[in-house]
């Protein structure tokens, strides 16, 4: 009698450790692959959703703090909303490693229960009231929020053919930038009962990013990779181009999302606000949530018509919204200040589907085979996101400095007008000058940058 041999159909549901991924095999990919793509999508937007909100929780805990029982100046009040960005944009290349490390499954069950450590401080930090100096200690762990985004875009690489991979990145990315915009509107709400609940209502929720994490996610064989031949992409120009264009896009979404609360209520005390029940709700969770829409439109427009030139029209906006921050400041013009700061979220959010659509389009151009090219653009993926999040603690510093100096937020906008040029002149110098598409990189000329 013959034994009869049966092979497990790769990609199971139930596998934790999947041994076979080729998204690009168009059979493979109809059969298995996309069904458990989607499956660990969702679930790594979950978990880096509760990252977002918890990264840049002190943006909104700070506008609440009474001012008899925390006696902070300005500056002390913006060191606690920009320090957590840059410890996040530190804890961004670690993270990005550790999924090639741990496996993405992994890592994003144990990065989800570390979000626990900072809502815990953060709970400590409004009961007990212990110095400053505890308290932007305690802040600085909310960066551990930040570096879930990095290990999570990195996962999500590896998932999706090339082909899927601007749309795919762009909703991963806009679920987790949408937590800004969903913290900024529900911790108001949670604080008019106690400053403690902007802290305890996070916590199930955590919990439950871990467990989902266990129970549906996958780790990739084909995401393992050797810290050697990942930390190759240091030693490539576009890695760090990438990066330099990223603290444009991402560093200005960051940076205006954590500064907005506090910068409106600076310069329009008297600016409108709703009201619901004890809960005083202003308008600046509108700016993220306008930026996080986008970024996935940045993704899927690249796909159509090119990253490049999808990023260079984003600084563009940027500019004039810059111009337009500084005019209606100078004039106490509400109206234009809240469409000023609409197009800088906006233009940013779909400028960060933009650059980081042209990353693993650079690579998959450049590097020598498949196999290269999707190493090194995940871990270039993460590398631009930290430091492009730097940028989400310079831009509050900078406003914070600028209004200590000048007593308005004129010269830090006039500076980021200045960054937006410089970058627009970057994005047309390295990739869409006739010269590069034609001669340097003629793969790349319609639109896969």
């Amino acid at each position: 009698m013959t034994a009869t041999v049966t092979t497990p159909a790769p990609a199971a549901p139930q596998q934790r450790v999947i041994s076979h991924w080729d998204p690009e095999d168009t059979a493979f990919w109809e059969s298995t692959g996309r069904r458990v793509a989607r499956r660990n999508l969702i679930f790594s937007i979950f978990a880096e959703h509760l990252g977002f909100s918890v990264w840049t929780l002190w943006s909104v805990v700070v506008v609440a703090l009474p001012p008899a029982l925390f006696a902070y100046s300005v500056n002390q009040k913006f060191w606690l909303v920009a320090l957590p960005n840059l410890i996040g944009s530190i804890m961004r290349i670690p993270y990005t490693f550790a999924v090639t490390r741990f496996g993405g499954r992994t890592w994003t069950m144990i990065s989800a229960l570390l979000l626990l450590i900072p809502v815990s401080g953060m709970i400590y930090a409004v009961t007990a009231r212990p110095a400053y100096w505890v308290v932007l200690t305690i802040a600085a762990t909310a960066g551990l929020g930040g570096g879930n985004f990095a290990s999570s875009m990195t996962n999500i690489s590896f998932f999706f053919p090339e082909r899927k991979k601007g749309t795919a990145l762009g909703l991963n990315a806009a679920g987790g930038n949408l937590g800004i915009s969903v913290m900024q509107l529900v911790v108001p709400i949670a604080l008019s009962f106690g400053l403690v609940y902007g802290g305890v209502m996070w916590l199930p929720l955590i919990l439950a990013a871990g467990i989902f994490a266990y129970a549906f996610m996958n780790n990739l064989a084909v995401a393992r990779s050797p810290l050697r031949a990942q930390f190759a992409t240091v030693k490539r120009a576009h890695t760090w181009i990438m990066s330099f264009l990223y603290i444009g896009t991402f560093g200005s979404f960051l940076g205006y999302s954590a500064a907005f609360p506090l910068v409106l209520k600076l310069q329009f005390p008297n600016a409108p606000v709703a009201h619901l029940g004890a809960a005083t709700i202003t308008l600046a969770f509108a700016g993220p949530l306008v930026g996080s829409i986008a970024r996935p439109f940045g993704g899927w427009l690249s796909d159509k018509v090119g990253g490049a030139r999808v990023t260079a029209t984003c600084f563009v906006l940027m500019g004039l919204g810059s111009y337009g921050v500084v005019t209606a400041a100078g004039s106490k013009n509400l109206a234009l200040f809240l469409a000023s700061f609409g197009v800088l979220f906006t233009a940013a959010g779909a400028g960060n589907g933009s650059t980081y659509r042209m990353i693993p389009a650079i690579f998959a151009a450049k590097s020598p085979d498949a196999a290269t090219a999707k190493r090194e653009s995940a871990a270039t993926l993460g590398i631009a996101g930290a430091v492009g999040a730097f940028g989400g603690f310079y831009l509050p510093r900078a406003i914070s400095d600028s209004i200590a100096a000048t007593g308005g937020i004129g010269t830090a906008f006039t500076w980021f007008t200045v960054l937006y040029a410089v970058c627009l002149a970057v994005t047309w110098w390295c990739y869409l000058r006739r010269r590069v598409l034609v001669t340097v990189a003629p793969s790349l000329a319609h639109a896969s940058v």
